[in-house]
């Protein structure tokens, strides 16, 4: 159940429903290659968390967009802000999400540009004591799920607006791709200018630019609807497995309480 579409009488049944279970899908506003629309990110996880919840009951809560996107502000309609105030901002929301009676928050990440801030945001949590616990909740399949879904995939090379970021805004908002854009070619392929580095496990903040500075990585002309769907039905089967697990948790709270009591922080 989508968090904006309960009135506020229905609110607080809805989170004894979902056993205090709330999904943040977490996304940005950024270019993706010529063919696909800025709010991919944000239409991809608000797809996986409508579906999970629709298998496994939680809220979920509305479009988190103000995430780290740096590496695209050279292109027009990048919404990207400071990164001490998307801390800030994110804090400040597992804090209401929690004053609204849902404990159990799930962080769940539809931009890759996020995959270091998300394992960040989880292990702040212990700078001060708090009544709720956040999850990071990363796409987990098993065996056999994984290979039927590799088996599926054409592109050697595959990572923003290809195949699979293609294939699930087809399924989901077919109308938003600009099929006319989507020409076959060798855009979508890592420039390496940093190989030498890069290939001795050394990081910058600019890798991402040296390697795919028009925000392309992949073949989008080989996307289809049935692919999409192949993809986040899948997805979501497993996020549900994980927010039934979540909801049966116990330990997690109660370690993190021990920890705390250890560690004389302010109330």
């Amino acid at each position: 159940m989508n968090w904006e579409n309960l009135t506020g009488d229905q609110f607080p049944k809805m989170v004894e429903k979902v056993k205090g279970v709330c999904l943040l899908p977490l996304s940005c506003i950024e270019r993706h290659a010529h063919h696909l629309p800025m709010g991919t990110d944000m239409f991809i996880a608000r797809a996986l968390c409508e579906r999970a919840a629709e298998l496994e009951p939680a809220i979920v809560h509305p479009n988190f967009i103000f995430t780290q996107i740096l590496e695209a502000r050279h292109y027009p309609g990048t919404i990207a802000i400071d990164p001490l105030l998307t801390i800030q901002l994110l804090e400040n929301v597992f804090r209401e999400i929690a004053r609204n009676g849902l404990k159990k928050i799930v962080i769940v990440n539809g931009h890759g540009g996020n995959d270091s801030l998300i394992h960040y945001l989880a292990q702040i949590q212990l700078a001060s004591k708090r009544d709720y616990v956040v999850y990071v909740s990363e796409p987990h399949y098993a065996s056999a799920e994984e290979k039927e879904l590799a088996a599926q995939w054409e592109s050697k090379v595959d990572g923003h607006a290809g195949e699979r970021e293609t294939s699930a805004i087809l399924a989901v908002h077919p109308e938003l791709v600009d099929k006319a854009a989507l020409k076959p070619g060798t855009e979508g392929v890592p420039q390496d200018r940093l190989k030498p580095l890069r290939d001795r496990g050394v990081d910058m903040g600019i890798w991402w630019y040296a390697d795919h500075p028009t925000h392309y990585c992949g073949d989008g002309t080989k996307g289809t609807a049935q692919k999409g769907d192949r993809l986040l039905n899948t997805r979501a089967r497993e996020l549900a497995e994980t927010i039934k697990l979540i909801k049966q948790d116990k330990e997690t709270k109660r370690l993190q309480d021990e920890f705390f009591s250890k560690t004389n922080l302010p109330e």
